[in-house]
């Protein structure tokens, strides 16, 4: 027999990991609950609440990135298809755009091994070592440097300040820290720890896995990409981007 733990029905209920849909969620429990629920198999408290919502809400919209120019074309394509839209805009979450707090958690998380605890020194020497080694493959660091914000992200030192006060900033919020200041000195230049980063070390401090600190960047980038392909029905410019492409248009 093929069963899941996430949920189920027959024809008198809905269960959602055990919880009856209609009588235990329905006007009880907001949709962060559900999500947790979901997701972690269990229902938050308000310290985790106030992560998962700080993970959705940073996670909206960023304005006409390559996910939302990839859901209006796709609308424009496919003006029936909303479900398609949504879906090419979630299609490009990786290790450029949109998906890169999986690869900064997992990158912390094999460049710094669980241990009881870690001193402000040996964090420090963690972080040149890894710096050093991974200049010398001439790799890049996940969740390091940032095109705009070249002084540091604002974003972090909010969102670090959520997790102190949540109990969530721990080792790897640390470590993320110290990483950005090593590049730095490592290129004499500042290069700032960015907000998926931030959040890639949060999501390990959480105890949560790099997928699901995904998991949720892909759930809050949902309702910002729904909110583009509402507005590409109403004041559609998906024709002026291909127009551009084509060389017929300005930018």
């Amino acid at each position: 027999m093929i069963r899941s733990e996430i949920g189920g029905g027959d024809a008198h209920r809905i269960t959602v990991r055990g919880h009856d849909l209609v009588h235990d969620l329905f006007d009880k429990r907001d949709f962060i609950d559900v999500m947790s629920l979901e997701l972690l198999g269990r229902f938050p408290d308000d310290r985790l609440k106030r992560m998962l919502n700080l993970f959705l809400v940073s996670a909206t919209d960023h304005g006409l990135t390559p996910s939302a120019l990839s859901a209006r074309l796709t609308l424009h394509g496919a003006p029936e298809a909303m479900q398609g839209a949504l879906a090419a805009g979630l299609l490009g979450a990786g290790s450029r755009f949109l998906g890169v707090i999986e690869y900064s958690a997992r990158f912390l998380r094999d460049a710094l091994p669980r241990q009881e605890s870690w001193t402000d020194e040996q964090l420090r020497e963690a972080a040149e070592r890894c710096v050093r080694e991974t200049r010398a493959a001439k790799r890049k660091i996940p969740g390091v440097g940032h095109p705009v914000h070249v002084d540091g992200d604002p974003r972090c030192e909010k969102m670090f300040e959520i997790a102190r006060d949540c109990g969530y900033y721990g080792t790897y919020c640390r470590f993320a820290v110290e990483l950005a200041a090593a590049a730095s000195r490592a290129t004499g230049r500042k290069i700032p720890l960015n907000a998926t980063g931030a959040k890639g070390a949060i999501t390990l401090d959480m105890g949560l896995t790099p997928e699901q600190g995904k998991a949720l960047t892909l759930i809050g980038r949902t309702a910002g990409l729904m909110a583009h392909i509402l507005e590409e029905q109403r004041t559609p410019l998906g024709q002026q981007v291909w127009d551009m492409a084509a060389g017929k248009l300005q930018a």
